[in-house]
């Protein structure tokens, strides 16, 4: 096989690996790991079913790496959400609406929750968050920078704090269906994020 078409099918395995992650993902949101069949997630993709065992060995598999994903785009919605923030408490409630109400977030939580048994699946997750909070840290860190606050703790236990807080609050919506009010999770947040204005 020439170089070239190597290539090619390597560019059309991820873009089939991508799709269906994608159409994986939407299918969980509405209706997690257990309402959500291989053969929907195929049909929804337009790809067999066999490809989602060829690409992820498992549909518990898929679902941990979508959630994981979904994940990773809740904190790039939050820090971009932060940054606009004039005030510090403009910047978390900003952040923590951000994240709350991101319809992906209960997606993350299961997802950790069906990592519980399997190592492989728990090292991804636990990637994950390792890129949430050092991810979470540097923006923390760029936005006092930016905006003159100072931070009586670390911006990595900040961090921590923040994405151990708005699992947490997702985990309490799941349980209490219809419960989307984002103030417990302000109220928790408020006493992690030690910022304040710089003397």
């Amino acid at each position: 096989m020439a170089k070239s078409e190597l290539r090619a099918t390597r560019s059309e395995g991820a873009a089939t690996r991508r799709r269906l992650l994608d159409h994986a993902a939407a299918l969980f949101i509405d209706g997690g790991l257990a309402g959500v069949s291989v053969k929907s997630i195929a049909d929804s993709a337009d790809v067999f079913p066999s490809q989602i065992t060829y690409y992820f060995g498992s549909k518990e598999r898929l679902f941990v790496e979508a959630g994981c994903r979904e994940a990773l785009h809740i904190g790039s919605a939050v820090e971009k959400a932060g940054l606009g923030a004039e005030d510090i408490a403009g910047f978390v409630s900003a952040i923590v609406s951000t994240a709350v109400g991101a319809p992906s977030l209960l997606l993350f939580a299961e997802a950790m929750t069906v990592a519980r048994f399997d190592p492989e699946l728990q090292a991804q997750v636990a990637g994950t968050l390792e890129r949430l909070h050092t991810e979470g840290a540097r923006a923390v860190e760029a936005v006092l920078e930016a905006k003159g606050w100072g931070l009586r703790t670390s911006a990595m236990v900040e961090a921590r704090a923040f994405w151990a807080t708005v699992v947490g609050v997702a985990l309490q919506q799941a349980a209490l269906p219809g419960d989307s009010d984002s103030g417990t999770a302000e109220a928790v947040i408020s006493l992690f994020f030690n910022l304040h204005p710089q003397e």
